[in-house]
């Protein structure tokens, strides 16, 4: 084989496909992890008695209890993800947080995230956003949880035991 030949087959098509296959996870797992995280990092600095309030403006129970759960979900479940562990267990709390954002704030405002209102001095305006965002990482996290958080994930290290947990073999 010459050297043209063999250096073919590092840009062959299928093999390229094949590896990035198997880092096609990283990128759901950093944008929703650092995303979940985030929105929690922001509602600490932002006092969470205010993000209390808020709740209880929309009739949330228990509002105080519910705004740190809150935070606990997007700043525990949003690391989870990020490191790719736990992902099946996180995912749940998380994807709730995300439907009662839905239902009791965006929905009112249609699907799109990003709705100009207008231009002024050519300074945009923005309106609320409807829930385009919540759908998007509630599909980011469904993929992860169907087609496996990734081997750069500590939840690859875990597959034994997740296999002896269950009684189901390892995902490979």
């Amino acid at each position: 084989m010459n050297r043209s030949a063999s250096l073919l087959r590092y840009f062959n098509p299928s093999w390229l496909s094949l590896h990035l296959a198997a880092i096609a996870p990283l990128p759901v797992r950093l944008i929703v992890g650092y995303g979940f995280m985030a929105h929690g990092y922001a509602k600490i600095i932002k006092h969470p008695e205010n993000f209390a309030a808020i709740l209880h403006g929309l009739s949330v129970p228990f509002p105080h209890l519910m705004a740190w759960a809150t935070i606990a979900v997007e700043l525990g479940g949003g690391l989870a993800i990020l490191l790719g562990a736990f992902v099946p267990l996180v995912t749940i709390p998380m994807i709730v947080v995300l439907l009662v954002a839905t239902f009791t704030v965006h929905v009112q405002f249609g699907f799109t995230s990003i709705k100009l209102m207008s231009v002024a001095n050519g300074v945009p305006r923005f309106g609320p956003p409807g829930y385009e965002t919540d759908m998007l990482y509630i599909g980011g996290l469904l993929t992860l949880v169907f087609g496996g958080s990734g081997p750069l994930a500590l939840d690859s290290l875990l597959e034994p035991f997740y296999a002896r947990l269950t009684g189901l073999a390892p995902r490979g």
